[in-house]
């Protein structure tokens, strides 16, 4: 049976169309998706991700411990900073993207996706028993919601007197939203500006009101998944995956090697930095979609790929695609995606496809 977020009375209320995610029934659109996705980009989205994880990470030697389970060197952020990075698996398979921030000297949270936030609870406690260093899951107490696009601080602003402006980006601080305490981040997943806000599952409704109230509009994950596709954004179960590594997703600068000590994954991820296939971005030049599983192929038909996420783009008015291609296949390689038997014509460009005006 499919849990529920505390805002779920609120998204059947408001029509949403709900479905399964991850074991959760979450709103996957409440009206039109490109509707949903243009609103993000012009002006101010709100989401639910209160199915996502959230794992502290408490003593004197967290930071170390965490240095040790992950990729990344948490332990040398400054309180109020977070870092995007991964847990992977001795064999250096990903199992999990995730963003750690460093709330106090002594204090972290990890935020894992919703799908494996048990598994990375679970190996947190596994890797951190050596040290001083205490893991506690409290995914259950806290609902996570989102506010992004363009608009997104002037709105918050209206329901806090927090620093938004000199909130830097990857950043997050206590402060009040809507009369309630929150930890506010600027972090986000849809490729524009914005914040997501932690706070208790009894002050999710509040707050979702206040922010709707304030003009955001809320969003769904059919559009969060357009919006994480043109800003180049991987999806665990897609891009990443326990059978590829960081450097094949293109990400190995999240893979510390010189920071002190130890940690799991760091031997086999030190001989797979060269990996056999890449990670791209593909744009139809017709208007078929090139879906998840479809098989990208050379001029002379032989398969050279995959596709890993593909959807129309609102942004650019064409399907796009990110995909795994041999590492030899030339950059404009002529390559085309397999749909339904007939080899529909794709050109490789850099990623992101989408990059927001500063």
């Amino acid at each position: 049976m499919s849990r529920h977020t505390p805002l779920y009375e609120v998204h059947q209320s408001l029509g949403a169309t709900l479905v399964d995610f991850a074991g959760w029934l979450m709103p996957l659109r409440y009206g039109s998706e490109s509707a949903e996705h243009t609103t993000v980009r012009t002006a101010a989205g709100l989401f639910d991700l209160s199915h996502m994880g959230e794992v502290f990470v408490t003593g004197p030697e967290a930071g170390a411990a965490l240095d040790y389970a992950l990729v990344g060197e948490p332990g040398a952020l400054q309180p109020g900073r977070a870092r995007y990075t991964m847990i992977c698996a001795p064999d250096g398979g990903v199992l999990d993207d995730l963003i750690v921030y460093r709330l106090a000297a002594e204090e972290f949270l990890v935020v894992p996706n919703a799908a494996n936030a048990d598994r990375v609870a679970g190996e947190l406690i596994k890797r951190a028993a050596p040290y001083q260093a205490e893991v506690t899951d409290r995914s259950g107490e806290y609902a996570l919601v989102a506010v992004q696009g363009p608009r997104a601080q002037e709105l918050l602003a209206t329901l806090t007197d927090a620093d938004l402006p000199g909130l830097g980006y990857y950043t997050g601080l206590p402060g009040v939203v809507a009369g309630v305490q929150a930890l506010i981040a600027r972090t986000g997943y849809t490729g524009e500006d914005g914040f997501e806000l932690f706070v208790a599952n009894a002050d999710a409704v509040p707050v979702w009101n206040a922010l709707t109230e304030a003009g955001a509009r809320p969003v769904g994950l059919s559009a969060r998944d357009t919006l994480r596709l043109e800003a180049g954004m991987p999806l665990y179960g897609n891009e990443l995956t326990a059978d590829r590594t960081p450097f094949d997703a293109g990400l190995g600068r999240v893979v510390k090697f010189d920071k002190k000590g130890d940690f799991v994954g760091k031997t086999a991820l030190a001989a797979r930095q060269s990996p056999p296939e890449r990670l791209v971005g593909l744009v139809a030049r017709g208007r078929r979609v090139p879906r998840h599983g479809y098989a990208v192929v050379d001029e002379a038909g032989t398969v050279v790929g995959e596709v890993t996420s593909g959807a129309p783009s609102p942004s650019l008015g064409k399907p796009i695609a990110m995909a795994y291609v041999a590492a030899a296949v030339p950059e404009n390689g002529g390559l085309a995606v397999d749909i339904r038997g007939t080899r529909e014509p794709v050109d490789v460009v850099d990623l992101p496809f989408y990059r927001r005006k500063k």
